[in-house]
């Protein structure tokens, strides 16, 4: 039940950011010269950013089209979803200290709002990581126990 056009458009489109990711890919490895000072790197480093945009916003917006057309309530599902992730983040912010960096001994020292921004993102990392993990023990406890009764 695939759309012909749809599969033509994403072949494409796959096509062309292929080319222009190895075009860039060609171009800064025969400019990097090694002294770390190169742009380089920095346009590497932007399309990399380009290509991971790009492919959030085909995720969501294929998924969120998919899930509208075969089952409008799964939309309901998805806003908890988000709601979920925005009180993690919200949380994983209110939480964060931003205190200064201690022992930093770099030319410029960092804002409050980067060191905010940081401990927010450290926050979250823990959090999802001690999810993942509970979330590993816990599957393996609840798959013991369903095995033994059976």
């Amino acid at each position: 039940m695939e759309n012909p056009l749809y599969a033509k458009i994403f072949k494409w489109v796959s096509w062309a950011l292929l080319i222009i990711s190895v075009g860039l890919a060609v171009w800064a490895f025969t400019r990097f010269n090694g002294s770390g000072e190169d742009g380089a790197v920095n346009t590497l480093l932007v399309w990399a950013y380009i290509m991971l945009g790009i492919a959030l916003v085909a995720v969501l917006c294929v998924g969120l089209y998919i899930s509208a057309t075969t089952d409008p309530k799964s939309l309901v599902r998805i806003g908890i979803g988000l709601g979920a992730a925005a009180v993690l983040c919200l949380v994983a912010y209110l939480l964060a200290s931003g205190a200064p960096a201690i022992g930093f001994t770099g030319a410029t020292p960092p804002t409050a709002s980067e060191l905010k921004l940081t401990d927010t993102v450290l926050n979250l990392t823990l959090f999802l990581g001690v999810g993942a993990v509970a979330a590993i023990i816990v599957g393996e406890v609840i798959s013991a126990i369903r095995t033994k009764k059976a």
